[in-house]
C-alpha cells in the first residue's frame, strides 16, 4: 500500500485538474483529496494499492486536456487513512 503527497506545478488551476484527478483516481481505486493551494500547486493525496499510484502518478505529469504541468514533485505522506477521494 502507497500513501504518497505529489505537489503538482504549471497551469493546473481554473482547468478542471482536481476533477479530471479525482476521476482518475476512483477509476483506479485510489483515496485521498486534490486540492488548489495559495502558490498555484495543486496537491495531490494518494493512498492505494502501489501500481495503482504509480499510474496515477504517470497521469499527473500530463494531467487533462488544457492544463499543463510543468513538475510533479514526490513525497511520502503519513497522515489519516481516507475513504473516498475528495476535491477540495
Amino acid at each position: 500500500m502507497a500513501e504518497v503527497r505529489f505537489l503538482v506545478s504549471g497551469r493546473v488551476q481554473g482547468v478542471g485538474f482536481r476533477a479530471a484527478t479525482r476521476s482518475e483516481a476512483l477509476r483506479l481505486d485510489i483515496s485521498g483529496h486534490a486540492r488548489n493551494l495559495r502558490d498555484g500547486d495543486v496537491e495531490v493525496i494518494a493512498c492505494g494499492e502501489d501500481s495503482a499510484v504509480e499510474a496515477l502518478a504517470i497521469w499527473l505529469h500530463r494531467g487533462p486536456p488544457g492544463a499543463r504541468v510543468d513538475s510533479v514533485t514526490r513525497e511520502p505522506w503519513d497522515g489519516e487513512p481516507m475513504k473516498g477521494f475528495l476535491t477540495r
